[in-house]
């Protein structure tokens, strides 16, 4: 088996939370944790701040993926053409960084 078989990829927020699951993973699994989050242009915490807490918190590689253009293009643009309402901005957000 292949050192990169032993991994998980987590969803990262920076936050408590899933700060704390890159150690729980790590020990319920016995794999190594890379985190991975996702920048829709939601402003806030740098992402490089966010990144470092997950190298910091125990993950072994942590990535930061710039999906702004995607997301304003592939989401925000057709919900605006569709007149869409703005009631909770996570659920545009949400299938962009599955993909």
């Amino acid at each position: 088996m292949s050192k990169h078989q032993d991994r998980v990829v987590l969803a990262y927020s920076g936050g408590l939370d899933t700060s704390v699951a890159i150690g729980w993973i790590g020990e319920q699994t016995g794999r190594e944790v890379v985190t991975v989050a996702v920048d829709v242009g939601q402003g806030g915490e740098d992402l490089e701040v966010i990144r470092q807490r997950a190298l910091d918190c125990g993950a072994v590689e942590a990535y930061v993926a710039d999906a702004r253009d995607e997301f304003a293009e592939e989401y925000c643009m057709p919900a605006l053409k569709a007149n869409a309402l703005y009631e909770a901005s996570t659920r545009w957000f949400r299938p962009c960084p599955a993909r």
